[in-house]
C-alpha cells in the first residue's frame, strides 16, 4: 500500500509528531485529495490542548487519538470513488470541513450545518462516528472526502489564499444573514483581526455602501482603511468600558446620519470581555441587526428591555455551506473578491507545532500562516 506523512497528535496539550501511514482510499461518493496547502488558524493551538474536549464530561468533542488536525485544506484530487460523476482526478479544489449526517430532518431541509451531528472534519465537532468515518485533516499529505464538499478552484486563487477560505466562508455566511449589500451600512468589530479583515474583504465585494470597523490598533486600522478609503472608516477604541457617551457610539452615528449602522457583525476572539460586543452594539440603528461569529466567552449582559424596545435582532453564525464556498471562489475567479491583500507564511509540513507556538507575532488579519504537506521535511 502506498504510504504519506501525516502530522499526527497522540496526546492533547503534547506537541505533534511526524507519521508514516498508508494513503486512505475514497469511498464510492468520496475523493482523495493532495493537499498542497493547509491554513492554521489561531484557535488551533486551543483546539489541540483539548479546551472544546473540556466542555462536554464524556470528551466527544474531540478526534479519538492520534488525530489528524488541518481545518483548510486545499489541493488537487487525486482520485474519485465509482459513483462520482462531475468530479476529476486534476481538478484543483478546496476542501470545505463541515460534516453532517445527511439523514436528518434539518439535512433533508437543506441546512447541514443545523444538523445535531454537526463535525469539522480535521478539527472537532458533535459526532465520533463522522470523526471516524473522515479521520484525516489538511495537515498531512492526502485526505478523503465527500465530493460534495469540494468547492472547485479558478486558476488565479493560489492553494495559498484558498487555505484562508475558511475564515472568509465564516464571514460571508454570516454577512449573508445581515443582508450585507447596496445600501447597507456594516460595523466590524475587530475589523483588523484574521476574521474582520476577511469580512471587510467580502462586504466591499457584496456592495456594501459603507463600512466602519473598530479596533486597538491604529496602525493595523490604517492598513485596512487603505483598502478602500472611500467606503471604509476606522475608529481605534479606547481602553475604557463603554458607558453614556461612549465615542464609538458617538462616532458609529456621526458617520450614518445619525441613525446607527443597519447591521453589526462581531469578530472578537474568544478572551475578549463582553463589554466589547456591547459598545458595538450600541452602534445599531432602531431595527438593526447583529451576528456573532467570534466566540466571546464571556457571557454577555444584554438589557431585554432595550432590545425588545429597539427591536434589535442577535445572532449566532457558524461556518459556511460548499454552496457558499462557490460563491467565493466565483467571486475571487472575477477579481470582486481581492485576495491579494493576503500575506502568506508558508511552512513545511515538519514545522507545524514551530508554526502554533508563533502565531501571535502577525499583522492583524493581513498574516495568512500555511502549511504546505507536499514539503514534508
Amino acid at each position: 500500500m502506498p504510504t504519506m506523512i501525516a502530522a499526527r497528535l497522540h496526546a492533547y496539550g503534547q506537541p505533534m509528531t511526524l507519521d508514516r501511514i498508508e494513503v486512505p482510499q475514497p469511498r464510492l461518493t468520496d475523493a482523495l485529495v493532495e493537499v498542497k496547502a493547509c491554513g492554521v488558524v489561531p484557535n488551533l493551538a486551543r483546539v489541540v490542548s483539548n479546551f472544546f474536549g473540556t466542555l462536554t464530561p464524556d470528551n466527544k468533542m474531540m478526534p479519538p487519538l492520534p488525530a489528524i488536525f488541518g481545518l483548510d485544506p486545499a489541493g488537487v484530487v487525486a482520485k474519485v470513488g465509482e459513483q462520482v460523476l462531475n468530479v476529476r482526478p486534476g481538478d484543483r479544489v478546496y476542501v470545505n470541513p463541515a460534516r453532517s449526517c445527511g439523514s436528518c430532518r434539518m439535512c433533508r431541509s437543506g441546512e447541514p450545518l443545523d444538523c445535531p451531528s454537526f463535525t469539522l472534519q480535521g478539527y472537532f465537532g458533535r459526532s465520533q462516528e463522522i470523526m471516524r468515518a473522515y479521520p484525516y485533516g489538511g495537515l498531512a499529505q492526502f485526505i478523503t472526502a465527500p465530493v460534495s464538499a469540494l468547492v472547485k478552484l479558478p486558476d488565479n486563487v493560489s492553494f495559498a489564499a484558498a487555505a484562508r477560505l475558511g475564515y472568509f466562508g465564516t464571514a460571508y455566511s454570516a454577512l449573508r444573514k445581515l443582508g450585507a449589500g447596496p445600501g447597507r451600512t456594516l460595523l466590524i468589530n475587530g475589523i483588523s483581526g484574521q476574521l474582520g479583515l476577511n469580512a471587510a474583504l467580502l462586504a466591499l465585494a457584496m456592495g456594501a455602501t459603507k463600512i466602519l470597523g473598530i479596533g486597538r490598533n491604529a496602525a493595523l486600522l490604517e492598513r485596512v482603511k487603505k483598502l478602500a478609503p472611500e467606503r471604509i472608516e476606522v475608529f481605534a477604541v479606547p481602553e475604557a468600558k463603554p458607558g453614556p457617551g461612549d465615542p464609538v457610539v458617538a462616532w458609529a452615528k456621526k458617520e450614518t446620519d445619525g441613525y446607527g449602522v443597519d447591521a453589526m457583525l462581531d469578530c472578537l476572539p474568544p478572551g475578549a470581555p463582553a463589554t466589547a460586543i456591547l459598545r458595538a452594539l450600541f452602534c445599531l440603528r432602531r431595527g438593526g441587526h447583529a451576528v456573532n461569529v467570534g466566540a466571546v466567552l464571556e457571557t454577555l449582559p444584554i438589557n431585554a428591555f432595550w432590545m425588545m424596545t429597539n427591536r434589535i435582532g442577535i445572532g449566532g453564525s457558524v461556518w459556511f455551506t460548499t454552496a457558499e464556498g462557490e460563491d467565493m471562489a466565483a467571486m475571487a475567479g472575477a477579481g470582486t473578491l481581492n485576495l491579494s491583500v493576503l500575506e502568506h507564511r508558508v511552512s513545511p509540513l515538519s514545522k507545524i507545532n514551530e508554526v502554533l507556538a508563533g502565531m501571535d507575532h502577525r499583522d492583524g488579519g493581513f498574516t495568512n500562516f500555511v502549511i504546505d504537506p507536499t514539503q514534508a521535511q
